[in-house]
């Protein structure tokens, strides 16, 4: 049987085999990604590192650490495992978008005193994801206002992804108790076309 280390670190025991999409609204889509187990593993790792942090410089700061600095060779496989099996999913719904791998994956943890919430804002991507990877917390809820959806009835693992930029401004609100963690994606920009 593997250690912990060697499923997480091996992506082993990740996937979720489900395929089934689901539409939350019109443009925001969720795709089955990962285990619960895999998710724990991946809140281990990063409370592991004790790297949480802000980033002085960030329009909207967070308390996070990225996926890269917890790994850069499970980044890697994230990386190659969402453009083989989750983009072809996403590519029914957006048929014109390209896959150009992942600009950032990061794990932002929410608590009281700490970060408690996230200010509205939309990202600069092609299109984002968040994949909550707990559920033992109250409040910190991702919603999405000018669509009046938030991500409440998705399930642990499971991705929520839109379209980034202007359509899909999002925030968290205030958490309650407990902590909540969420893996945030940024998938890359196509590249300008000279």
């Amino acid at each position: 049987m593997p250690s912990e280390l060697e499923s997480l670190f091996g992506y082993q025991s990740a996937i979720d085999g489900r395929v089934e999409l689901m539409m939350l609204d019109e443009d925001m889509v969720v795709v089955p990604c990962w285990t619960r187990e895999f998710c724990e593993l991946l809140i281990k790792a990063a409370e592991a590192t004790g790297g949480f942090s802000a980033n002085e410089f960030d329009p909207v700061p967070a308390h996070e650490i990225s996926l890269a600095a917890i790994s850069p060779s499970l980044f890697e496989r994230v990386q190659d495992d969402f453009g083989s099996r989750i983009w072809p999913k996403l590519k029914t719904v957006w048929p014109l978008i390209d896959y150009h791998g992942i600009n950032d994956a990061f794990i932002i943890k929410y608590e009281v005193g700490h970060q408690e919430e996230l200010r509205i804002h939309h990202d600069v991507a092609q299109v984002s994801a968040s994949i909550k990877l707990n559920d033992s917390y109250q409040g910190a809820v991702l919603e999405f206002p000018r669509q009046s959806k938030t991500n409440e009835s998705v399930p642990v693992g499971s991705m929520l992804a839109w379209p980034s930029l202007v359509t899909h401004p999002h925030a968290s609100t205030p958490i309650q108790s407990g902590v909540k963690y969420s893996m945030t994606i940024w998938f890359e920009l196509p590249l300008a076309l000279g």
